[in-house]
């Protein structure tokens, strides 16, 4: 397996982890390039942002189309640059087709001029707030799924009246070009969504470049740094940037329907997503047959550059030394494989692996491990899962298991994370209004629904005077009985 690199002549290339084939090849953007990218988006931003929203909503809706239709060529696409099954890859283009929907049919409704109350000072006043565009959003995207969650950026920020400039991941440089090509045929000679390419200095270039606002999906240790470059010029960001999520087994959970949900968690997509399951707490009644239907199930498992394998190789080789190394440091320390251990990283592929009675500080259990890997601890109760859930830096999401949805709401209410799933993995994704992010080492800031348009969006605020105010406090000639009433009003109207 071989990573793109940089050649003399400027270019990246494209490999397909599983084979090391060439997939494409395409010119590093480099500052200038970029920074033309962006003074390009500025013109055809100020043309999107001028269209009437419904003209913006028939545009974003050809473009879903055009995605929709040619779905079987993007997911093989993705399936060459990544090594995932095509099948999955199928899912992540559905997934990011259904928000691009949503964020097209909805950016009229929620991001419109509303009226608000205006209070007892404002009595005179017509006070409105509408979310504006941004004018022109950079956006950086991930290799793990490189459809799916830059398309949780692009599709709002579209939506909501800007331009993007995109740069892929240097991992799937032929998927972002795929996207991009997909707008231009979808509405010819506007440059509304660009693509560059390149590796970490095209990043920065874009950070550097002007962008009125930047969106990140990687590691925290990039995420700073691309907030220190942002900061030069106070560009906003958003960021999201991994998780080691909790799933939590209760005490009724229905163990056949957690088994089945922490296994593709922790598993698949060879364990490299955000939001998956690197961490299970299961009450101790249960645990002893949690575990060993999941050993059984990992132990089905397989990983591997084949057709009929159960997920694909590690897109990025370097992470196989991370998944290696949390997998020593826990063995090191006392910890148990009951699938898998040490052996389990090959040359492109990780193998699944259960690993048991983990020291709570191991780097198994602290560090996003981005692998096939899932440390699976005993606790007495709920209360102590959730202790242990939010021990952690990350806070992107978890899941809980147990049969009373109304009793797993209510433990939803003390993770500390963005979101969470109640019997189920991940399933928050695949519902467009809800949105998403987390907070701490995960980032912060929202993609999708309501709050991912206004999250592209800035909101103005405008009072507009309807008539003469019956005390006009803003002036040098205001009159001492205007301020004898507002002396009255601080003690007897909000002074009570």
């Amino acid at each position: 397996m071989t990573a793109p690199s940089n050649t003399a002549t400027g270019e990246l290339i494209s490999t397909d982890p599983r084979t090391g084939a060439e997939v494409g090849r395409f010119p590093v953007a480099d500052d200038a390039a970029t920074t033309a990218a962006v003074v390009t988006a500025r013109d055809a931003a100020q043309w999107w942002a001028g269209l009437p929203p419904k003209a913006r909503r028939n545009w974003l809706l050809r473009f879903r189309g055009e995605l929709a239709r040619n779905s079987e060529e993007l997911a093989t696409l993705i399936s060459a640059e990544t090594g995932k099954p095509v099948d999955d890859a199928v899912l992540e283009v559905m997934l990011a087709v259904v928000h691009l929907d949503w964020a097209a049919t909805h950016a009229e409704k929620e991001l419109r001029r509303r009226a608000v109350p205006s209070g007892l000072l404002g009595a005179n006043l017509t006070a409105t707030v509408e979310y504006r565009p941004f004018g022109v959003v950079g956006v950086i995207g991930p290799w793990n799924y490189p459809v799916f969650t830059p398309m949780g950026s692009i599709s709002y920020a579209l939506a909501a009246g800007n331009a993007v400039v995109f740069k892929p991941s240097e991992l799937t440089t032929a998927v972002g070009r795929f996207l991009a090509d997909a707008w231009a045929a979808t509405c010819p000679g506007t440059p509304v969504l660009q693509v560059i390419q390149g590796g970490g200095e095209t990043g920065a270039a874009l950070c550097r470049s002007g962008v009125d606002k930047l969106a990140f999906t990687g590691s925290a240790v990039t995420a700073r740094a691309v907030m220190t470059t942002c900061a030069r010029t106070l560009t906003p960001v958003t960021i999201e940037g991994g998780g080691k999520d909790a799933f939590i087994v209760a005490d009724d959970a229905d163990i056949d329907a957690a088994v089945d949900a922490a296994a593709f968690g922790a598993f698949g997509n060879a364990g490299q997503t955000c939001a998956g399951v690197e961490r299970v707490y299961v009450v101790a009644d249960r645990y002893e047959e949690f575990v060993e239907k999941l050993a059984a199930k990992a132990r089905a498992l397989r990983g591997g550059d084949d057709e009929a394998a159960d997920y694909g190789p590690a897109t990025m080789p370097e992470q196989l030394t991370i998944i290696r190394r949390h997998i020593d440091d826990a063995l090191d320390r006392g910890a148990r494989a009951l699938v898998g251990g040490r052996d389990s990283v090959g040359a492109t592929t990780a193998q699944p692996v259960v690993l048991v009675d983990v020291p709570h500080d191991s780097t198994a259990v602290t560090e996003e491990t981005f692998g096939p890997t899932v440390v699976v601890t005993a606790v007495a109760d709920v209360d102590e899962a959730i202790d242990l859930a939010n021990t952690s830096s990350f806070g992107l999401s978890a899941a809980i298991m147990t049969r009373d949805v109304s009793r797993g709401r209510e433990l939803a209410r003390r993770l500390r994370t963005g979101s969470v799933a109640v019997n189920s993995f991940l399933s928050f994704a695949s519902v467009p209004a809800l949105p998403f992010g987390g907070l701490g080492d995960s980032g912060f800031g929202r993609i999708h629904g309501a709050d991912g348009l206004r999250e592209f969006s800035r909101p103005q605020a405008v009072a507009a005077q309807r008539f003469k105010p019956p005390m006009n406090l803003l002036t040098f000639d205001r009159k001492a009985r205007d301020m004898t009433t507002v002396r009255m009003m601080l003690r007897h109207v909000y002074g009570r």
